[in-house]
Formats: structure tokens, sequence, C-alpha cells
């Protein structure tokens, strides 16, 4: 076409006499014939006119067109553009629009209509597929104490009973055959991330036969439970009587003089070395007052050889009658023995201890106890109970033999897990314990299953309908409890370096049920309003609801790890029963062959297991959901200044100190937790900021050693009696001891040094923010 148009042109400017009219024309209509035929041919439709839309249609090669002359890179226009600026082009001819016009609006049409059908298509499959797929819930539902009640509601005291009963009726005396029911009952309400997790552990079990106790002046015999040694089968291989030992104790046979310690308190340890030698023999012990592994170190500690282990009567409750029953009692501080302060896992070192102690060490019953004491057996004395005492006339020689084995067994833990939405790498872990020596111990073990597995039903009903908790709930059954709480220490240490940056808080169900009388909370200083303000909004339906004290004190259990050694906030509610007299702390020590009609006796209704199960949803919920982490760091710092009352030498610079931290710890709690809690001045990151302060808190008071059954974790008391610091105290009984004022000092250093490592971290999170503020300013 480009040739002929170029012919053509030089013509009429020549004005050229050969070319007559005849020729004109057929020039005319050559060109107009190229024209159209290259509008018509596929390769056009490369270059766009201007305005219009561009299309590919199918084919796009056309080996007949040179396309040399009109590449895209050397003109912006189209070919057919370029044409129609030409002057000749309009005066050569005029004609209809081209075919392919046409076409490309048909093709248009054709496309509009199919781009119509599938976006109505889509709106049809939406439409289904939301119907269909529940929506996510809203990011304000998780804290909202609506969401609370309706989740709570479900906790029903029958299911409870029901659960307790089933139980109960489980034929497997074995650790592991019970974690495997527990495991498919867990899964049945609905928990669907649950795990059984085994350790072989160093276990001291009783022996063939049970231990015994010899009067040497009669020769007469005695079991633990004090009565008479006999060679019938039955009796000799009697459940409750072989296990009426200790656990870890050292084996052997002793014989020598009995001596009465009483409480083993170093006051009574000072009147007794003062007047004899007590070098290999035997001390009649009162449990109580103070934790048993700390009496018994300091028994080995002055040279006694062997302790027989008694509960005076005149400490348990009116309603508890246990004067002709034995006990069982555990030496271990916790974990397998033979892979101290790491998991026994496949591979690891084993150590060889097999006994914990160099002391022979028999729980027996104050029925048996009188027996030694040679006192009558009604110890009531006009409504007055006489504590229970060596006559000062007379001496006692008794024989003591004492056979346990130690060998490896498998203990099973059920951990199941219910993901957060928001926060999956914060757990918040609640604790049960399964038995591990059948059903010796009588029923806690159920009572503390039920509660939890109702727990887990309640929270399965609602994460069927869509909601989940902000933060990783951890369920844990634990096994090995009764021998040291061996099943959660391995987990842990299994798990330390994930528990260290992840765990939140521990909530423990160890014996929820173990009297009527009174609700007795326990919580670490900085979940003591949170635990009193659960226990209010518990009694919001309910028309009597009795007041109680939450305190910070020493509780047994699986708790232990997690207090001690990562310095988690824990809190626990439970049941007890009036206590008899100020000794009866640490009387849950022993394990007492309670029958199992006990728990039902004790809470014929369930109504009590009904509200420790709300109490421990409701803080539970509370941890897991709040924005903010509930946890008050002032109440740490007034705990702090609590505990520093006396006058010994170094308290004035220890009240110092605790005086910068509490100056602190207001001002993070006005300055910081304030605004955090306030949705309309929220920030994001700076919540997550004040979440990792608040979750480490109490580690700053974890001192490097503790005597042998203090807590670690500083923060902690023996119990209601005392206010001071465990360490401290103890401490100062010990320089009465010694008389030396060494550990005194040691005790006074490591108390300085976890309040001043407390101000320093709420200093260095207030820097941090200060820091935050004013980058963004």
């Amino acid at each position: 076409m480009a040739y002929h148009k170029v012919n053509a042109d030089q013509r009429a400017q020549g004005h050229s006499p050969y070319l007559d009219n005849d020729e004109l024309q057929a020039t005319a209509l050559e060109l107009e014939w190229d024209m159209e035929k290259e509008l018509e041919e596929p390769g056009f439709d490369h270059f766009r006119l201007d305005g219009a839309v561009q299309h590919h249609p199918g084919n796009s090669q056309s080996p007949d067109l040179d396309l040399e002359p009109i590449q895209p890179s050397s003109s912006p226009k189209g070919r057919f553009q370029r044409l129609q600026e030409d002057p000749d082009y309009v005066s050569h001819y005029t004609r209809q629009a081209p075919k392919s016009n046409r076409c490309r609006f048909f093709r248009i049409l054709k496309v509009f209509c199919t781009a119509l059908i599938l976006f109505i298509f889509g709106l049809v499959v939406g439409y289904y597929a939301r119907k269909k797929c529940p929506s996510p819930p809203a990011s304000q539902e998780p804290n909202d104490p609506h969401i609370y009640h309706e989740i709570l509601k479900e906790i029903k005291a029958a299911n409870i009973q029901q659960i307790y009963r089933d139980l109960l009726q489980f034929p497997g005396e074995d650790d592991v055959d019970i974690a495997m029911k527990i495991l498919a009952q867990w899964r049945s309400q609905g928990l669907q991330d649950v795990r059984l997790v085994n350790y072989s552990v160093l276990l001291d079990l009783p022996g063939s036969s049970s231990n015994t106790v010899t009067l040497e002046s009669s020769g007469e015999c005695f079991y633990p439970s004090g009565q008479p040694c006999s060679r019938d089968p039955k009796t000799l291989h009697s459940h409750h009587l072989l296990y009426s030992y200790a656990a870890y104790s050292a084996k052997g046979t002793l014989e020598a003089e009995l001596v009465d310690v009483q409480y083993g308190t170093m006051e009574d340890l000072i009147r007794i070395q003062a007047v004899m030698n007590v070098t290999k023999k035997i001390a009649l012990l009162k449990l109580g007052q103070s934790p048993l592994l700390y009496k018994l170190s300091l028994l080995e500690d002055a040279g006694f050889g062997g302790v027989l282990l008694y509960v005076d009567p005149c400490d348990l409750p009116k309603t508890t009658d246990l004067a002709d029953k034995a006990f069982m009692v555990s030496l271990n501080s916790g974990g397998d023995p033979s892979t101290p302060g790491y998991a026994s896992i496949d591979g690891s070192y084993r150590q060889n201890r097999l006994n914990l102690t160099t002391l022979l060490v028999q729980p027996i019953s104050a029925a048996l106890a009188r027996k030694l004491l040679a006192l009558p057996a009604d110890g009531v004395q006009e409504e007055r109970c006489v504590p229970l005492q060596l006559p000062a006339a007379g001496k006692k020689i008794i024989s003591l033999n004492i056979q346990s084995v130690t060998t490896y067994k498998t203990i099973s833990n059920v951990i199941g897990y219910l993901k957060g939405a928001v926060f999956p790498d914060r757990y918040v872990i609640i604790g049960s314990y399964h038995s591990s020596l059948s059903t010796y111990g009588g029923q806690g073990w159920a009572s503390s299953t039920a509660v939890i597995t109702a727990l887990i039903q309640a929270l399965a009903l609602k994460v069927e309908r869509g909601w989940r908790p902000d933060r990783t709930l951890v369920f844990c059954s634990w096994g090995g409890t009764a021998f040291g709480n061996v099943g959660s220490y391995e987990w842990a240490e299994d798990l330390k370096r994930v528990l260290q940056r992840n765990v939140v808080a521990y909530i423990s169900l160890h014996n929820p049920v173990r009297g009527n009388s009174t609700l007795h909370p326990i919580a670490s200083p900085s979940l003591q309003q949170l635990a009193a303000e659960s226990q209010s909004f518990n009694c919001v339906e309910r028309t009597r609801c009795a007041g109680s004290n939450v305190s910070s004190v020493q509780i047994q259990g699986d708790s232990d790890y997690f207090i001690n050694h990562l310095g988690v906030p824990a809190t626990q509610f439970s049941y007890e029963d009036i206590k008899a007299s100020e000794n009866s702390s640490f009387l849950s020590e022993a394990l007492f062959p309670v029958h199992a009609t006990r728990t039902e006796e004790l809470d014929p209704s369930f109504s009590l297991h009904e509200t420790i199960a709300k109490l421990t949803g409701q803080v539970t919920l509370k941890i897991a959901n709040e924005p903010v982490l509930p946890f008050n760091a002032l109440d740490i710092a007034l705990e702090v200044q609590n505990s520093l009352k006396g006058d010994e030498a170094g308290v004035p610079q220890l009240l110092a100190v605790a005086s910068r931290l509490r100056d602190t710890a207001e001002l993070f709690q006005s300055d910081e937790m304030r605004p955090a809690n306030d949705p309309k001045e929220r920030a994001p990151v700076r919540v997550r900021m004040l979440n990792d302060v608040l979750q480490s808190l109490e580690k700053s008071f974890l001192v490097h050693r503790a005597p042998p059954g203090l807590y670690r974790n500083i923060l902690y008391r023996l119990d209601e009696r005392t206010s001071q610091f465990s360490v401290l105290l103890e401490a100062l009984e010990h320089c009465k001891l010694h008389q030396s004022n060494e550990t005194v000092q040691a005790a006074l250093s490591e108390v300085l040094n976890s309040i001043n490592s407390a101000q320093v971290y709420f200093k260095a999170g207030l820097d941090v923010f200060e820091t935050t503020l004013a980058g963004k300013k």
C-alpha cells in the first residue's frame, strides 16, 4: 500500500500528461482495495486507534504482511491513524467504517456479558459459603464478661459428680492406664489436642511386707498402723499397711533409744541436745508447724539415725478420725531423683541415688505413738485435747525395720492444649493430678480431675460456637505427684526454655475439697487482687458468700516447680476444715488411706466442687483474655515491705531498697498500666511490652538456695502465722543453734539482691516505655 500511495502523490504533484483519467481512477481504486484488504488483515489489530481499547484476537500472524516500516517503536500512532492525517487520503474517497469496528463491538459485548455472568456466579457462591462457614469471633468478644458468664454457667455440680464417679470406675491401677482413660475422657469432651507424655523415673516403692517397729523391753512387734505383727497373708500384704512408709528413706534396721522431739523445732533440738547425746538415736517427731524436709534436715545434722513420724490428734479437726491410721510421705524435694535438675529422657545420665537421706524414716499412727509412749488410749480430758508427750521418767529402746524397693517405672502426664487466637505463644497452665498409688491417699485425685474435666467441658461448648481464648490454655493432669511431683518436674525440665519464655500463670487444682468449713484461696502477691475479685464475682448469684482472705503461703502439689524454678505467678482455691491448732500447717504432706466415700461425705451435693470450678474458671478466663495481664505490681512491693519486720542487723538497709521498689512500682502502675487498661489510649505494641514486663515480675525473687522444704521464691511465707521472709526466719533460727552470724548475713544478702533486682527490673521497664514515647514524638 505504501508503494502505490507514493506513486499517486508524485503523479498528482507533477501533473503528468501521460496519466489520463482512466489511470487516475485505476490508481484510486487500487489504493482503496489495498486499504480495505489491510484493514481486514489480523495484523492490523496490533496497533491502536487513539481513544480506542486494544483487543487481542486469537491469531496475530500474517506471513504476507511486511511490518518493517510501521513498527510501534518508530511511531506512537497507529498505521490507520497516520493515513487519516494525510490530506490526500480524504480527497481520494469517502466510505463506511471498516468491518473490523463492527467485529470489535461484538467482541466487547461478548466479554462484558461473560464478566457479568462470572460476577453473578461469584456472588451466589460467596453467599452460600458464608452461610455454611461461621464467621470468626469479633476481636472484642473474648474479654467480654458476658462470655465468661456463658461459659461458667455450663459448670454444674451434677456434671462434676458424674465425672467423679466415672473416674472411680477406672479398672486400671497403673499410672499409665489411668492417664489413658483421662486422655480419652478429655477428647470426648471436645478438647482435640491432647497428648500423653511419658517419663521413666526412679520410684521408691514398698517391699513385699510391711515395715515394723519392735519394743525391745517386751518384744512386741507392731505394724505402722499399731496392729500387732501377724503371719496372716492377708495382713502381711495389706495394701494400706504396705503403703504406710516414707518414700526414699534409708533402708535397714536400727535399734536405739526413742527420743521425743515434739515438732522438731530449733527450740526443741536446743533443749534436747542440752541434756543428752542424740547420735544414732530415733526421734519421735510430730508432723506439722514447718515443712517435713526442713525438720528432717535438722535432725540429720544433729546426728539422729532414725525418725518415727506421726500426726498428733490435737492438730486434726474434730471431724477427722485418723488416730489408728498410718500414712505415706515422700522425702523427695521434686522430680526424678536419678536426674536432678534435668529431664529423664532417653540418653540422660542416671545417678545412683537410692536414698535421699541417711535417716531411717517411718510414719506411724497416733495409736502406735501412744503405745510407744505408754500413754492411756483416751487423750481427751474435760473437752480439752492433751497433746502427746513422752513422760519424764522412763527410757524406751525400740528396733526399727525399713525395707522398700527402688525401681524404674513409667509415669504419664496428660497434656491438653486449647490454642489462643491472639497470643498463642503465651500459656496459662491449669494443673490437676491423677493417682499414682492406686487408691491410696484418698480420692483427692478424682476430685481434682473431675473439676478440671468439667472446666474443659464448659470451654469446649463455647469453642464449638467459634470462640477461642486470646492466650493458649494448657490443661495438665500430672502423674507421680505423691512421690515428689515427679511428673510436673520432668515435663517442666524437659520444656524449661519454652516455659521460661511463654508461661504466664499456673492455676492449681490440687485437692480442691479437703474439708467443707472454709474457702482457702492462695495466690502469689501479683494475683491476690484478682483472686479476691473472682470470689466477689462468684458470690453475685449466691445468697451467702463467706469472706476469705487471700494469702501467699507455701502450698502442696505440682505448682512447686512453676513457683520456685520459673517464678510464675500461681493461685489455688480449695475448701478446708477449720484448723484445730496453730501447728496444723503442713499436715497435708501426709497421704492417709481415706475411704472412697470421704469426698462425697464432705460434699454430698458437689456444690463445693462447683464453686471451686467456677472460681478457677473465672481466674483462668481473666488471665487468658484480658488485653493487659491482671497482675498487680504494687502488691508485690507492699508484700516485700510487710515481710521486712524486725530489728535484726541489716533490715534498715533492706527497708530502704524496698521503699525504692515501692516508689518505682507505683510509678509503673500509674504511668503504664492505667493507660494500657484504657481502650482509648491502648496501643498494641505498648500492651505487648507491658505484658512482657508483668509476666516476669516474680522471677527476681528466686533466691539461689533455700533450706530443704522452704520455697526459693521468697514472696511466699511459711504459713499464716508468719509474716517475715522464710529464709530470714530460718537463718535467725540457725543462728540460735550454731551461735554463728554467717547464715544470717548470707540470707540478708540474698533478700537484698532480690529486692534490688526487682527494682532495677521495674526501672528498666519504665525506661523502655519512655524511650518509645520519645521516639514517637
